[in-house]
């Protein structure tokens, strides 16, 4: 365990907390949230618009890197932050939930998993062995371990089972490292049986990684689910780890979770959403394509200062949704990352002045408004 996460404040009313977490690129402060760049990219943006927008860290994809272009040429090249010209930290994601939702066809075994390829249909095994030495060529600062994803609804029998070997997959992550300059952080399954998800904190606390996830969730659950499931893992969590929530979600979402003392998010939600017209605001979301915009000449949000708001109005931007632009994905996808980096940037402030619990009610108001 190494001394790479230090805590700020905590909220007296929640359990949300301010931290930095230091890593070989820079110094992350929490909570944080994470754009996704899947492929070495977040989509339409360059990387200095991501630095423009105060964006710590961005997410990249074991999975869809190690099949193209592949992990060894990016090695070659100098590593992911030099092939893709970032220069702040890079979390990679394992891999698992991308063979567990792309791939045409899987078999989860105990030596790995197996599955064809998307791309051209080749067969790959990817093990805890190789996910670990894809993710130390591509240089990620922080590393998850391999895990096994597990639908919603399934038998407790299943969940145990892919629960067992997730835990079997995180030792032998931990014994395949190399790089220890190069955090690890393990992943929390158990589905939504709350023995299991108990029981496997514990089993996985025990492995002294440098961080956790609470994985298998937003997979189609409800939302009282998701939240309970937070909320009983995450006080198991000593508060010298930080603790990250894979793949959630939506504003109300991110704020809630923030409240249970997650640290540390990802979603492909604002930059998915822009490309399909759908735009946050600090009062709810705009689809931008409906008519009654068409001749609107105020911005996108009022109160945003982004790039596409100080410069555009949302007559113009519903134009370029209608006639496919390229330039429509780039202007809502820095609006909305705009409006996600912002939301924890206020949410960072709140819970160091000590009025949190005023922001999330202020927060409920405006949306509902």
């Amino acid at each position: 365990m190494t001394d790479f996460f230090s805590q700020g404040k905590k909220c007296k009313k929640t359990m949300a907390r301010t931290g930095r977490i230091k890593t070989f690129h820079g110094v992350i402060k929490t909570p944080v949230f994470m754009p996704v760049g899947t492929q070495a990219s977040v989509k339409s943006l360059a990387p200095y618009e991501l630095v423009d927008l105060n964006a710590q860290i961005i997410l990249g994809n074991t999975y869809h890197l190690y099949l193209r272009p592949g992990h060894k040429l990016i090695k070659e090249l100098g590593g992911l932050h030099r092939f893709m010209n970032w220069h702040r930290p890079i979390l990679t994601d394992s891999g698992g939930f991308q063979v567990y939702s792309l791939a045409s066809f899987r078999k989860i075994e105990e030596e790995g998993a197996i599955f064809r390829s998307h791309i051209d249909g080749s067969l790959h095994t990817l093990t805890p062995e190789l996910s670990i030495e894809i993710q130390e060529d591509l240089g990620a600062d922080i590393m998850m371990a391999l895990d096994t994803c597990i639908p919603y609804p399934c038998s407790k029998k299943e969940a145990e089972e892919a629960t067992d070997l997730t835990t079997r997959w995180a030792k032998r992550c931990i014994d395949a490292r190399r790089r220890k300059e190069l955090q690890l952080f393990g992943i929390v399954q158990g589905g939504m049986f709350q023995d299991l998800r108990i029981r496997h904190v514990e089993e996985l606390l025990a492995l002294d990684f440098d961080g956790y996830a609470l994985g298998g969730l937003s997979v189609g659950e409800p939302k009282e689910l998701l939240f309970e499931m937070i909320g009983l893992c995450r006080p198991l969590i000593p508060e010298r780890y930080p603790c990250y929530v894979m793949g959630v979600g939506t504003p109300e979402d991110l704020v809630e979770c923030v409240s249970l003392g997650v640290d540390m998010f990802d979603c492909v939600m604002p930059t998915r959403n822009a490309r399909n017209g759908m735009l946050f605001t600090s009062f709810g979301h705009v689809v931008i394509k409906n008519s009654r915009f068409a001749s609107d000449e105020r911005p996108v949000d009022p109160e945003c200062n982004c790039y596409t708001c100080r410069n555009y109005s949302r007559a113009y931007l519903r134009h370029l949704f209608m006639a496919r632009e390229i330039l429509s994905y780039r202007l809502n996808t820095i609006h909305n990352l705009h409006y996600y980096l912002e939301l924890f940037r206020r949410m960072r402030q709140a819970i160091e002045e000590g009025n949190f619990s005023e922001f999330k009610k202020e927060f409920y108001e405006k949306r509902h408004h």
